[in-house]
């Protein structure tokens, strides 16, 4: 046999020459492969030998090298297009123990990379990982724990169902992860950095026609690198991005009764459960801070062999039936959710060993995969006043069997059923199995990402647990903490997703809540998650107690505003830095410190630099080409929040939209400018600038107009 020449196909392509005949699209016959590739970027190479490549230029000249062990026995090339966009293709055949077809899928706008295998015939999980790639070996890598809340791990070893980020000092990287088959996807890493995907030995056998993808992930910097891996694994799996205003858990501040919250599984015994509850509502409602939702942790329904609300043994047990308590709800659970008035969240644990659904359902170890249970409770759920369903122990008890059918049957009934009657979800203790699974479902709308009782011991994973969730399209959830705790209140409210507080009647703050949510209870957030900035991976992974700063940020036509909380890792002092351009605020920007009311004007590719201990908070503001930066409300944390200043712009003069509850009257507003500037209002009504000439500060007062919006000019 004569040997095949080598296919090669490229990001982006502009021309492609076969037998001298210029060519854009349709498909290249292997015996008159592309002699030229005009393009640059990544080059994928497949011989006849059964060896492939692939070759960056972008961010770096990176070459990926590995083979099938085989020769191969067809080839072609194509061009389409599929969710994550348009993409150029290499397909080839070999035989080891059966015949298997594979492809290197390239894509045109994004640098991905996507590999597919399928075998013809049923076979053992046997033979040759496809890809194996022996990969660039740069100096850290990151991976996330087969654990509960799937914890973040620098430099240690690779749990199979892990993404893998390698990167180097400069923050270049490449992301390498399952793109379908998450509970059973087997990637390894060994020698000096061999990379290989394939199916965990607990399966034995792969039907015909079974396929596995992986996706390689190209990026300059680390949250960039995460951000279009995440974007196309959610193409893939169909999913879109979640707003973050979704419905009232995302939208309001919320009270929690899990561990660690005031009343978890405890209640004031003159009022009972529902009462407590109910008093709840009242009170927060009373102070000017009303609550969207409640949370039902796992005492709402009966558990353990005691079928009681309390259970039994150590850890309560698990579901005995999954329906309100009798005993706590004796109107059951519609009639409790039309006394407080607000949609609820269920928690839920998995199946007890006592529970009658064992005999009435198909399982899959302890939990159910049986679509009836799931189109029953979901409707029950539904109809009750449940707006979204928490599964929880992922990690633990609530594990299907692992195999080829069950882990899909059990979370993909569980959403599919859920999505029937509007009910979302929220996965708790989860592995990063499950989180990356959560692309395929739109209604998973929050992952809990760090411990019971959200504290500072919780921080670190907290943030760098934030970074795999919102790339994948899930809204990280702290957990429960108390009102007080100013710091965890700011780093829950710039996750972007849920608050949630557990405070006991009374004893709330409402002047913290205050600073994290309107009147009416809406949460004023940024646009995207608080996650670490670029330059703390590579110092984190060199030396663990390096300082932690993480930013989050407000997009307005174009217009950037970063929010930035930085804190000692070494429990004393540290030296932070940053640059706004790292938030992706361009030109000069004013950095404000919301804690000490003080600020400083950053140039253009300037580093603004501070010493920070328990946590420091800032916000950064561009200075537009009215000189001025506009802080926004001084009175919320994400003081730009779309759920305040609903528009801004800059052209000369400032212009922006202030949106208020409707019951509030005013609304402070903040920032610098080089002297005092003029307030205007189109609609609503400016008070007089107070203008400080040492500090260049300036506030004024807002108030709304009919609609209650304010539009404003600052000049």
């Amino acid at each position: 046999m004569n040997a095949r020449p080598p296919l090669r196909i490229a990001l982006p392509v502009t021309a492609l020459l076969v037998a001298g005949v210029a060519w854009t699209g349709g498909t290249a016959s292997a015996q008159t492969p592309p002699s030229a590739i005009a393009a640059s970027g990544i080059t994928a190479t497949v011989a006849a030998d059964g060896s492939y490549q692939i070759h960056t230029t972008q961010p770096a000249a990176w070459t990926f090298t590995g083979s099938v062990g085989h020769p191969v026995t067809s080839q072609s090339s194509a061009s389409g297009s599929d969710a994550v966009g348009a993409y150029q293709e290499v397909d080839f055949a070999y035989t080891d123990s059966v015949r298997r077809t594979a492809s290197i899928r390239v894509y045109q706008n994004t640098p991905v990379v996507l590999f597919s295998s399928t075998n013809q015939s049923s076979t053992a999980n046997t033979g040759t990982a496809f890809p194996t790639l022996n990969a660039p070996a740069l100096s850290y890598h990151e991976s996330f724990q087969d654990a509960a809340w799937a914890p973040y791990q620098f430099n240690g070893s690779v749990a199979h169902d892990s993404p893998l980020l390698t990167f180097d000092a400069q923050n270049h990287g490449y992301l390498v992860s399952a793109a379908d088959n998450f509970a059973v996807a087997n990637l390894t890493r060994s020698g000096g950095n061999t990379l290989s995907a394939g199916i965990v030995s607990g399966v034995s056998t792969l039907p015909a026609n079974f396929t596995h993808r992986t996706v390689l992930t190209l990026g300059d910097g680390i949250n960039d690198t995460y951000t279009k891996w995440g974007s196309a694994l959610m193409a893939l799996g169909g999913k879109h991005p979640v707003p973050n205003d979704a419905n009232a858990t995302l939208n309001k501040l919320g009270y929690w009764t899990d561990n660690g919250a005031t009343y978890y599984y405890k209640y004031d015994t003159s009022k009972g459960y529902a009462g407590t509850l109910a008093a709840v509502t009242k009170d927060f409602a009373a102070r000017g801070v009303p609550v969207g939702y409640l949370q039902l942790d796992s005492w709402w329904y009966p558990k353990g062999s005691s079928n009681s609300w309390q259970g039994n043994g150590t850890n309560r047990g698990g579901e005995y039936t999954y329906r309100a308590a009798s005993d706590l709800f004796p109107n059951g659970l519609s009639a409790f959710q039309k006394q407080v008035g607000l949609p609820l969240i269920t928690h839920a644990r998995w199946i007890d060993p006592s529970s009658p659904y064992r005999g009435q359902y198909s399982m899959s170890g302890d939990v159910i995969t049986d679509p009836d249970f799931w189109n029953s409770t979901m409707s029950y759920l539904s109809g009750s006043g449940v707006v979204t369903y928490e599964q929880d122990w992922l990690s633990a008890d609530a594990q299907p069997h692992y195999n080829l059918n069950d882990p899909n049957a059990f979370l993909g009934n569980m959403a599919h059923s859920a999505a029937a009657d509007g009910v979302t979800l929220q996965y708790c203790m989860a592995l990063p199995w499950s989180e990356l699974q959560g692309t395929q479902y739109q209604n998973l709308q929050t992952t809990r990402v760090s411990l019971d009782r959200f504290d500072r011991s919780k921080w670190d994973t907290f943030l760098f647990d934030s970074r795999m969730a919102s790339a994948l399209g899930e809204w990280p959830w702290s957990d429960v903490f108390m009102s007080t705790e100013t710091n965890n209140l700011v780093l829950s409210t710039l996750s972007g997703g849920m608050v949630g507080v557990g405070d006991a009647i009374g004893k709330e703050s409402t002047a913290n809540l205050a600073q994290s949510v309107r009147a009416d209870g809406v949460i004023v957030k940024p646009d995207a998650s608080l996650v670490p900035l670029d330059s703390v991976y590579p110092a984190v992974a060199q030396n663990s107690s390096a300082p932690m700063v993480a930013g989050a940020y407000t997009d307005h036509n174009g217009l950037r505003d970063g929010y930035v909380f930085a804190y000692a890792r070494n429990n004393g002092s540290q030296s932070i830095s940053f640059t706004p351009n790292s938030l992706g605020v361009g030109g000069t920007a004013y950095v404000y410190d919301y804690f000490t009311g003080a600020g400083k004007l950053v140039p253009a590719g300037g580093s603004f630099i501070d010493t920070v201990s328990s946590g420091s908070y800032y916000v950064v503001a561009p200075v537009g080409q009215s000189g001025i930066a506009l802080l926004g409300d001084a009175g919320k944390f994400a003081s730009l929040g779309s759920k305040r200043i609903a528009q801004l712009s800059d052209n000369g003069a400032v212009h922006a939209t202030v949106t208020f509850a409707a019951n509030e009257k005013s609304v402070t507003l903040h920032g610098y400018a080089p002297s005092t500037p003029k307030a205007t209002a189109t609609d609503g009504a400016v008070g007089s600038v107070s203008y400080n000439s040492t500090t260049h500060l300036f506030t004024v007062s807002v108030t709304p107009g009919g609609d209650h919006n304010a539009v404003i000019a600052l000049s």
